[in-house]
């Protein structure tokens, strides 16, 4: 197992580049998962335009998912000896490129293949962007550079979208995605100009700090888990709220606004603890979940109810992939890039699956149902982890230790063990 200590780290860029890239990289997170979700908002616009069926547009949002789900890995695997700056770069020109091409497609054809290439560069742009970002500072904070970019994300939903669907709905729905294309734009010509160029290993958080097999799979288990379970009930969120709760519709837009500030103010609090509390942050934000959605299921027809496991459901929405972006860069058996596609990845296939869980379900259940099957698959993600920690070993006692010193495979082995 490569350690830190044995490698050369790249030399660190001046305080002031390193703010920029950081900033860079959060306004192209922001970009990145506006351009996901923005035709949601515009879904009856885009449908009307290229006369095509609502139901067709919104295979441009699944078809996203999917295509970063399965392109993730494979495409860090093929860039791992590429410089970084030069990944990002490239990313970027792609992701301006496919919003021009979408914000001037004519066809429901070519804006389904633009959209196709903004997913491939997302599925590999998160694998990359954190241990570049994470990297440019000490390790004592890398939990809050997480947590910058988490933010950035997740303002995706509560303002990118929403102001997104509005500028459409007031000029057309091609002109907030053209301006996709100059955000993008300015966070290229940041990186090209400050992020300095290094081979991959070489940068500071190329590997896990405490890698970790076991771990690993454990993390990326739960994490799936709660993808699946979140986005079964997620995805059937306004139906809930408008027949098992009864608000209107006004009412539900509102409230799926406070989801999205809860998303907001639960990552943004994690972030500011999750270097003193990794492990507590991802535990903590799984049962979360399974409270908020298992809470809707049982008394979600209470309004007053409803607003406060909606409030603890969104909460832990944004902290739960956080968190395992987050323990990744630790117990990492490998390369950081590779092990963050790779939860990337299983992350996005939670997605898929939860959707048609949620609509396989309906037809036997009402919506009600979805929300007790996405909670039972959280809790499900919650006993992975309690698995793992009840049956890691227990640390020999010091007076254990004198009596039998260990040999040196397994004293390595007890230094990696615990992420």
């Amino acid at each position: 197992m490569r350690s830190g200590a044995g490698r050369v780290a790249a030399a660190q860029p001046a305080p002031w580049r390193r703010s920029a890239v950081l900033v860079a990289l959060m306004l192209a997170a922001f970009t990145f998962n506006t351009a996901e979700n923005l035709p949601v908002g515009l879904l009856e616009l885009i449908s009307e335009s290229l006369r095509v069926s609502v139901s067709a547009v919104g295979l441009l949002v699944t078809g996203y998912g999917v295509m970063v789900a399965v392109a993730s890995l494979p495409l860090a695997h093929a860039v791992r000896a590429v410089p970084r700056r030069h990944v990002l770069t490239g990313l970027l020109a792609a992701l301006v490129v496919s919003s021009l091409v979408a914000a001037l497609s004519t066809s429901y054809w070519l804006l389904l293949a633009a959209r196709l290439l903004t997913a491939l560069a997302q599925a590999l742009f998160w694998a990359v962007m954190g241990p570049v970002a994470v990297g440019l500072f000490p390790p004592e904070v890398r939990g809050r550079v997480i947590g910058a970019l988490s933010v950035a994300g997740s303002l995706a939903l509560v303002l990118g979208v929403p102001a997104g669907t509005w500028l459409g709905r007031w000029s057309d729905w091609t002109v907030p995605i053209a301006l996709l294309a100059g955000l993008g734009l300015v966070s290229l010509v940041t990186i090209a100009a400050l992020l300095p160029t290094s081979r991959p290993e070489e940068q500071p958080a190329a590997y896990g700090t405490r890698p970790d097999v076991r771990r690993f799979g454990v993390v990326l288990a739960a994490g799936a888990l709660a993808a699946t379970g979140a986005f079964a009930g997620f995805t059937y969120m306004v139906k809930f709220l408008g027949e098992v709760s009864g608000f209107s519709p006004s009412a539900v837009n509102a409230l799926l606004v406070a989801f999205g500030v809860a998303c907001l103010a639960g990552v943004s609090i994690t972030g500011a603890l999750l270097d003193r509390f990794p492990h507590a942050a991802l535990a903590t934000a799984l049962v979360t979940q399974a409270v908020g959605m298992l809470g809707l299921y049982a008394a979600g027809a209470d309004p007053v109810a409803a607003v406060v496991f909606l409030v603890l459901m969104g909460g832990a929405l944004g902290p739960a992939f956080m968190t395992t972006q987050n323990a990744m860069l630790h117990c990492a058996p490998g390369r950081t890039d590779i092990a963050l596609a790779a939860n990337s990845g299983a992350y996005n296939a939670g997605i898929a699956a939860g959707a048609a869980i949620g609509g396989l379900v309906l037809p036997l259940a009402d919506v009600r149902g979805a929300f007790l099957a996405g909670g039972m698959l959280t809790v499900g993600a919650c006993a992975v982890l309690l698995g793992e920690r009840l049956l890691r070993p227990v640390p020999e006692s010091a007076a254990d230790q004198r009596r039998h010193p260990p040999s040196a495979p397994s004293g390595l082995l007890r230094r990696i063990s615990v992420c």
